[in-house]
């Protein structure tokens, strides 16, 4: 597919851009690229293996500047990336694309899109853009979902979130580097180095480095509050488990005593005067029975209970 920056991308014919005095978009597969990449004059020898691509990032080279794209689908992070290349100069930007991402953003960029200044590079700031749309609003639902976890450890609800956290900690953690990638990309356009942007339309450069900046800064806090809420959860078991243990400790320090008294009459001594003696069941209940209510008394005055 190839289009004409103007207002709007208008879509022409190869033989069209040949002509055009333009700059232009084309979206080519990777056999298209290897049969026809001389006709875009960039003096390049790319042959993008698509499987070789791991990360976003861009390169300078002498005439051109090329680079890849790899985007976490935002539906499930942890699931395979899109990939595909890109290779650029004055004259417009060609992506090198199987997976069909990039022709996906382009479509969007057709639909909703209309430029007063158009320019090839308010095409690439609207195409970054288009990648981190709607990450804004998937913070937020990690948020709301954290925020909910959190008050299920508070109202000490019998749930283990940490398998959940750690699900969510990982999608941060790849949403981070892919801003951090593209943050270097973004520079790397801002640099400009072989002057094919002009320098009034850097700013659309800088505007998204600051997007990029925000969201990176957002996924930090989201990363530090899914650690914050583990060590909550931690500690909210700590707290639990030590409750138990004084249960435990307080009845084991009441029966103690009773103990004693069922191990001493327990001997069966020949000459024990209480055994014959016929209010020394009584007693022993009596006694036991007090023991354990001063017991209560004391741990309960102590605060452990």
């Amino acid at each position: 597919m190839f289009y004409l920056i103007e207002e709007n991308l208008r879509e022409i014919s190869r033989e069209d851009l040949k002509k055009a005095d333009k700059q232009y978009v084309a979206v080519l597969s990777s056999q298209e690229w290897k049969s026809g990449r001389d006709s875009f004059e960039m003096g390049i020898d790319i042959e993008p293996d698509m499987s070789e691509i791991y990360t976003t990032k861009a390169e300078v080279n002498y005439d051109s500047l090329t680079g890849t794209f790899s985007i976490p689908s935002r539906k499930n992070l942890s699931g395979e990336d899109s990939k595909f290349a890109f290779a650029l100069d004055e004259k417009g930007i060609v992506f090198i694309d199987d997976s069909g991402k990039a022709q996906e953003l382009i479509d969007h960029i057709i639909r909703v899109k209309k430029w007063k200044f158009p320019s090839l590079e308010r095409f690439i700031y609207d195409f970054l853009d288009q990648i981190v749309i709607d990450d804004l609003r998937l913070m937020e639902k990690y948020e709301r979902e954290l925020d909910s976890m959190e008050k299920s450890i508070l109202d000490e609800e019998d749930t283990n979130p940490t398998i959940r956290l750690n699900d969510i900690r990982s999608d941060i953690r790849d949403l981070r580097i892919h801003y951090e990638q593209l943050m270097d990309m973004g520079q790397e356009f801002e640099e400009n180095e072989n002057n094919f942007f002009k320098a009034e339309n850097l700013r659309y450069f800088r505007l998204f480095l600051n997007r990029m900046a925000r969201l990176h800064d957002t996924s930090t806090s989201l990363r530090d509050y899914t650690m914050q809420l583990r060590d909550q959860y931690k500690a909210h078991l700590d707290v639990k488990q030590n409750r138990i243990m004084t249960i435990l400790t307080v009845v084991t320090t009441i029966f103690m005593p009773l103990t004693l008294i069922v191990g001493w009459y327990g001997m069966n001594f020949r000459y024990m005067p209480e055994l014959d003696w016929r209010w020394s069941y009584p007693i022993v209940i009596a006694a036991s029975i007090l023991i354990v209510i001063a017991c209560l008394c004391f741990f309960k005055k102590k605060k452990w209970l």
